[in-house]
C-alpha cells in the first residue's frame, strides 16, 4: 500500500516518520496488529529500522486516524473493531465516495486521466485468484485513494481516506469468507473508466453501488445464522 497521511512533512526525521506511519497502518489495516494489541514504540522502532521518535509521531498520526488509542500512564493499543460501526461508515462513505467520484469525473486533468486508465490496466490485470489478503486489500485501496486524489479536494480525501481505512479494517474480518470478491474488485474497472470519461452522473451511480455491496456483503457473513 502506498504511504498516505496529513500531509507530507519534509526533512529526514518527518520521511522515517512517514515510513513508520505507513508501515504501522498497513499492519493495523490487515490486522497483523489485532484489535486490543498494545503498541510498544521500543519494539516498533527495532521491527522498522527507525528510532522512537518517527514511530511516536506515526502513532500520533494513527491516533488522529483512529486506528490506535493512547492512555495516559497505561500505553497505546490499537483500536478495537467495532462491526456496530459498520453501519456508520457505510453511511457516510455512500455520501462522500459518489461525491468524489463525480468530482473526479469532472475536474480531473488529462494527466491524471491517463493515470487512472493505468490504475485501470493494472485492476484488470490482477491475478485475484492468487493473490494474498494484503495484495487484494492493496488493490482496493489503489483505486480508491486514487479517485479521491483526482477529486483534487485534500478536505474530501483526507476524510474518505480515514473512513476508507475503518471499513478496510471491518472488511478483514470477514475477507476470507465475503462471496462475489472478484466481481467487488472489478467493479472499480467501470468506475475507473466512468471517471475517465467525465461521466459525473455515472461514476457518482457506480460509487454508491459499490459501496452499498460492500456493507451488503460484510453484513451477510457478519450477521449470518
Amino acid at each position: 500500500m502506498d504511504a498516505q497521511g496529513h500531509g507530507q512533512p519534509s526533512g529526514r526525521r518527518m520521511s522515517l516518520a512517514d515510513k513508520a506511519y505507513a508501515e504501522i497502518r498497513d499492519q493495523l489495516l490487515t490486522l497483523k496488529i489485532r484489535p486490543g494489541d498494545a503498541l510498544n514504540d521500543e519494539a516498533l522502532a527495532k521491527e522498522l529500522g527507525v528510532g522512537r521518535t518517527p514511530v511516536r509521531e506515526a502513532l500520533k498520526r494513527l491516533e488522529v486516524d483512529r486506528l490506535v488509542v493512547s492512555y495516559p500512564k497505561q500505553g497505546t493499543y490499537a483500536t478495537r473493531v467495532e462491526i456496530t460501526d459498520l453501519a456508520f461508515v457505510s453511511e457516510i462513505r455512500l455520501q462522500l465516495e459518489p461525491l468524489a467520484a463525480a468530482r473526479a469525473a469532472r475536474v480531473a486533468t488529462a494527466a491524471q486521466r491517463a493515470e487512472l486508465a493505468e490504475v485501470r490496466h493494472r485492476v484488470e490485470e490482477f491475478d485475484i485468484e492468487h493473490a494474498s489478503v494484503t495484495e487484494i486489500l492493496a488493490c482496493d485501496s489503489m483505486v480508491h485513494r486514487a479517485i479521491y486524489l483526482t477529486a483534487s479536494n485534500p478536505h474530501l480525501e483526507d476524510t474518505l481516506i480515514r473512513y476508507n481505512n475503518l471499513a478496510t479494517r471491518i472488511w478483514c474480518l470477514v475477507i476470507d469468507q465475503l462471496p462475489r470478491l472478484q466481481e467487488h474488485v472489478h467493479e472499480h474497472l467501470d468506475l475507473l473508466q466512468a471517471v475517465i470519461d467525465g461521466d459525473e452522473a455515472k461514476a457518482a451511480a457506480l460509487a454508491k453501488t459499490h459501496i452499498a455491496g460492500f456493507e451488503n456483503a460484510v453484513r451477510s457473513v457478519l450477521f449470518a445464522a
